[in-house]
């Protein structure tokens, strides 16, 4: 995947120099989305499952801006997006959806993801992006209740 420029950032696939940074940054997200959950404690589970799933398994696109990582998403052979993430301080911007444009040119047969019932502002997020809910399900690993949304081209 070539680079694509933007007045503000760039989107080009991950490196393996950037797991720190990227594992900084879903801790610092998620940490702001779920203030009450202690995400450095999930650091090393998060890592492991970081090198043993998804770098291998799926293709990553980091959003990088000054030189600073500031989003990324995951999203596998199946068309499965497991993370969209991207810096609280450039929620509302063109990043987020810059990186879904991208993993929907990766997967243009379609996409599913899951993603907490309680976040409604990500749930809001995929609808605009023209996800559909599909269904109800449980986190296996969190047992948070989460909801399946699906896009289809």
């Amino acid at each position: 995947m070539p680079k694509q420029e933007s007045k503000t950032f760039i989107l080009r696939p991950y490196a393996p120099a950037d797991e720190d940074a990227a594992i900084a940054l879903w801790q610092a997200t998620w940490q702001r989305a779920y203030p009450k959950i202690d995400f450095a404690a999930r650091v090393p589970w998060w890592r492991e499952r970081w090198r043993n799933e998804l770098a291998p398994n799926a293709a990553i696109v980091v959003a990088e801006r000054s030189g600073q990582l500031v989003g990324f998403v995951t999203i596998d052979r199946e068309g499965y997006l497991d993370q969209l993430v991207v810096d609280p301080a450039h929620w509302g911007g063109d990043i987020a959806n810059a990186l879904m444009n991208d993993a929907k040119r990766l997967s243009p047969a379609g996409i599913t993801l899951l993603v907490n019932t309680d976040n409604a502002r990500a749930i809001r997020f995929y609808a605009r992006n023209g996800f559909a809910h599909a269904g109800d399900d449980v986190n296996p690993t969190s047992g948070r209740p989460v909801k399946k949304m699906v896009w289809k081209p």
